[in-house]
């Protein structure tokens, strides 16, 4: 059982490129114990702020520290962090036992990692067979086997889950499961909530650089809400009777409204006094993924930075990674 270290603090980090920025004054904390999403659309400066934790990219500002320390100075990285940002960075005609002893030699770790890792990721019976005839689930196996060799207190995993079959994604699951459990701590990157949503305990979400929600996966879940959709004859007309109401109104991309604040017979109820004619109404309830797309597009207000939430407006889940 660790002893609680492994703490991750981002404070205040950015990354300009020339002119692009990728990464705006980003601030999170990642607790050992839990399982944390590093979560954001493609583009979103995931991959740039995983990299400037781990001393690979010179940060423009801010700090990205673990143990309160900048990569470079821990003592003993391989010890204290496992990193998996490329799961094919491996020579294709080394078998997978090769390939971690020449890691497990680099870090000054016992060949008898090398069987235990092969083992922890089930690879035990692979482990002869070369790394270029392995799928690219395999592949996300080995490298998660080459970040567990120092047996580490935190795992930092970029999109860890991609190519995985489902039986992978729950192995993946029950492990990074257990490996929090023992006092450990897990930073993975995804841009599916969908994929990682069992798996993980806290949730930072980024879009464009710039933190859009960090708190608890239950607080996101809380801010779910319902919706009714709607086509009118007369849609304009319906916007100022829903708004003269007290209610919310935006429209989808399919040009429907969606009203926010009441179900649909309401809806139909001031429609009938407006005079305005409906031809459907469907009562809807926002998911997860759907909340994801609207946070990391600006549009939803209900939940805020840091797990703050503020009552919900309803007006409504690219760059540099």
């Amino acid at each position: 059982m660790h002893d609680g270290s492994g703490r991750i603090v981002v404070e205040g980090l950015s990354k300009s490129f020339g002119p692009v920025s990728a990464v705006q004054d980003l601030s999170f904390t990642v607790r050992p114990g839990a399982v944390t999403g590093f979560l954001g659309p493609n583009g979103s400066g995931k991959t740039t702020t995983l990299r400037m934790l781990l001393g690979l990219v010179m940060p423009t500002s801010g700090t990205a520290t673990i143990n309160g320390l900048p990569f470079h100075q821990l003592p003993n990285p391989a010890s204290v962090v496992g990193a998996v940002l490329d799961a094919q960075s491996f020579h294709p005609g080394r078998t997978a036992r090769h390939h971690l002893r020449c890691y497990a030699a680099a870090m000054n770790v016992p060949d008898t990692q090398v069987d235990r890792a092969l083992e922890l990721v089930g690879m035990g019976s692979a482990g002869k067979r070369k790394a270029g005839t392995f799928s690219l689930g395999m592949r996300q196996r080995l490298a998660l086997a080459t970040a567990l060799l120092g047996d580490p207190q935190v795992l930092v995993l970029d999109e860890p889950a991609n190519g995985l079959d489902p039986e992978g994604i729950a192995w993946l699951r029950n492990f990074l499961k257990a490996f929090a459990a023992s006092g450990r701590t897990v930073l993975m990157s995804s841009h599916f909530l969908r994929e990682i949503e069992h798996t993980v305990d806290q949730l930072v979400i980024i879009s464009r650089g710039r933190c859009v929600f960090d708190g608890h996966l239950d607080e996101l879940r809380a801010a779910q809400r319902s919706r009714t959709l709607v086509q009118a004859a007369d849609p304009r007309k319906l916007i100022e009777k829903l708004h003269a109401a007290g209610l919310s109104v935006d429209y989808v991309p399919d040009g429907r409204l969606a009203v926010t604040g009441a179900d649909s017979r309401t809806v139909a109820d001031l429609a009938l006094e407006a005079g305005i004619a409906l031809y459907a109404m469907q009562d809807e309830r926002i998911g997860l993924e759907q909340l994801f797309f609207q946070l990391t597009h600006g549009q939803y207000t209900g939940v805020q930075q840091h797990g703050a939430q503020a009552a919900p407006d309803a007006r409504g889940f690219g760059g540099t990674a």
